[in-house]
């Protein structure tokens, strides 16, 4: 087995970095794929194929044989095109910065340099979406396929905090509550009106009351709208609500409470949207990768966390599923996001092993 590059994977982590990928945005999607493809073919060699679709293109890679192992990963990011240009990649103090490097291009740079120190790469898939955080509309049906015949799962999601793995995630979903009123003077007749931010209020509270955090259940109203003016009774209300869950029968029971919603408000009308879209990912679905991964590299921790990834997805299909292979750092999503750079050659190498056990098996 060779050894990495922590040289030429920060060199390949500013390719990708300094193509910016903004969900939903398809031309700069598209530009992202070609440059995650052509990373790929440059390290590992063979075709990397983009697999169009609503959302931007997928990348699809092979190491050919039968299938046996699937690295998983996703190349949108969560920050709007210009911010590269306000907070550009860099190397500094051991981090490397930039939109992206966490969550989870980083990630992508480690798999593909892990798999390059290994002489044999039959049987190794690589997927790369274009839509994980906007929910994986477009690529779920390509990710379960390719999971099941592969039949082990490799996710490079960012480590969590200290560098753990991700042995479990809550099922996680949003729903949204859209209230139907009628207006009128709030001042003349407010009577004649059904004021539809009265019956937001109740319904918050009602939501929120559906959560058990003793089990892990958590139901969050996170944003909410009502109203046009000052003076007239409000018509219409929304009010949008973040979930995770530990099980399937909280999924459904939660399901069930939002379907199940009523008016407290006399000729109010409720009409409710979305559901718990990614399952959990029980801790069982990566209990014989992660012992793999503890004798590896012995001392590394596995933690379940409350996020959602396309992880999900595989572990609720009993397909074997390990999480949090990425980037060690911090700050997805936000501007302090960053990436260890020492950690890279290490998490490169424990890729390595893991496919490696995972072809002998």
């Amino acid at each position: 087995m060779h050894t990495v590059s922590v040289d030429a994977m920060i060199e390949d982590l500013r390719a990708l970095v300094e193509v910016e990928s903004p969900s939903r945005d398809h031309d700069a999607l598209a530009a992202s794929a070609k440059t995650v493809a052509a990373v790929i073919e440059s390290r590992l060699g063979g075709h990397a194929v983009l697999v169009e679709s609503e959302a931007g293109p997928h990348v699809h890679w092979s190491g050919g044989g039968e299938p046996k192992v699937l690295i998983l990963g996703h190349h949108d990011t969560v920050f709007p095109l210009g911010t590269l240009a306000r907070r550009p990649f860099k190397v500094e103090d051991g981090h490397a910065t930039g939109p992206g490097v966490f969550d989870m291009l980083g990630g992508l740079v480690q798999a593909v340099h892990g798999l390059a120190v290994l002489e044999d790469r039959t049987g190794v898939e690589i997927l790369v979406t274009a839509d994980e955080e906007v929910g994986s509309g477009s690529s779920r049906a390509l990710i379960e396929e390719r999971a099941l015949a592969c039949g082990a799962v490799l996710v490079f999601e960012g480590a969590s905090d200290g560098g753990g793995l991700k042995t479990g995630r809550k099922g996680c979903g949003t729903f949204q509550v859209s209230i139907a009123g009628r207006a009128s003077h709030a001042g003349l007749e407010p009577a004649a009106g059904v004021n539809a931010l009265i019956e937001a209020a109740h319904q918050v509270l009602d939501i929120a009351a559906l959560g058990r955090p003793e089990i892990g259940t958590t139901v969050t109203p996170t944003v909410a709208a009502a109203g046009t003016l000052d003076n007239v009774v409000p018509a219409e209300a929304t009010v949008v609500v973040d979930v995770r869950v530990e099980t399937a029968e909280e999924k459904e029971r939660i399901e069930a409470a939002f379907a199940a919603l009523t008016p407290h408000l006399d000729e109010a009308r409720i009409t409710v949207e979305g559901g718990v879209r990614r399952p959990p990912m029980p801790e069982s679905a990566s209990a014989e990768l992660f012992a793999v991964a503890q004798r590896l590299v012995p001392g590394i921790e596995g933690r379940a966390v409350g996020g959602g990834s396309d992880g999900n997805f595989t572990a609720a299909l009993g397909v074997a599923t390990l999480d949090g292979l990425g980037a060690v750092g911090g700050g997805a999503h936000a501007d302090h996001e960053y990436l260890v750079v020492d950690a890279m050659a290490e998490r490169a190498h424990l890729v390595a092993g893991l496919v490696k056990a995972i072809q002998n098996k």
